[in-house]
């Protein structure tokens, strides 16, 4: 499914449809005996739906973002219903919504300090095939001098500027009326904690002593987040 030509693919129109449809068939039908085939209609609705959606496609927003913003609001029209009978459905929107959630940060977040990570790979290989951590740092390609020169790759104001461009690759991409752009932007935030935690951890294991730290804190990644988060 082609969505329409626009600049963003935004909210596929047959979603907020939904919404005004089962608005007015709540109204009509809901207190009538009609109850149970309401929420047939529904599910069969829905249903189909999520299947447009996952076959949907635009030419200037990544399909995640398409997915994204379309589970997530199919997952509220259903939810709003609250009919037992679409707990499934409810589900399988929220489930596919995190899905594509994390298809999107994974591909455009990335690994902000990839050679580190890269360097901490090849550490993670020497311990598994029997080195010490402690002892790691012995070897020419892991040693201190080496590890030093990487870090200095990644002054804190060049690891800003980066997430400045990522914040507005994001804002790029996702829609107003999705909604989403702050929650995944403390999605990446998180992302980027988790991978910061673990190569702190790691220097912390095998390089003990020698002075040495990923460029950013904890707080200073917190920090840079929601600078430009208000930024923007």
């Amino acid at each position: 499914m082609q969505a329409a030509r626009r600049p963003k693919c935004g909210v596929l129109s047959f979603v907020p449809e939904l919404e005004q449809m089962a608005a007015e068939c709540e109204a009509i039908f809901a207190r009538g005996g009609r109850r149970a085939d309401l929420e047939r209609w529904y599910l069969a609705l829905g249903t189909a739906m999520l299947r447009a959606i996952q076959r949907a496609e635009h030419p200037r927003t990544p399909r995640a973002v398409v997915h994204m913003e379309n589970y997530h609001r199919l997952h509220g029209a259903v939810s709003s219903l609250r009919a037992p009978a679409l707990d499934a459905l409810r589900r399988e929107c929220r489930a596919r919504y995190a899905e594509a959630l994390r298809a999107y940060v994974t591909q455009y977040f990335g690994r902000p300090l990839d050679k580190l990570a890269q360097f901490f790979e090849g550490v993670a290989e020497a311990v598994a095939s029997g080195v010490r951590e402690d002892e790691v740092c012995y070897r020419a390609a892991f040693s201190k001098h080496e590890l030093r020169r990487l870090l200095a790759m990644y002054p804190a104001h060049e690891v800003r500027k980066s997430l400045h461009r990522l914040y507005r690759t994001v804002e790029k991409h996702l829609s107003e009326e999705g909604g989403l752009l702050q929650v995944v932007w403390r999605a990446m935030q998180e992302e980027f904690i988790a991978q910061h935690v673990a190569l702190q951890a790691r220097i912390a294991a095998c390089y003990p002593g020698a002075g040495l730290a990923l460029p950013l804190s904890t707080q200073d990644i917190l920090d840079a987040f929601s600078d430009i988060a208000r930024e923007h």
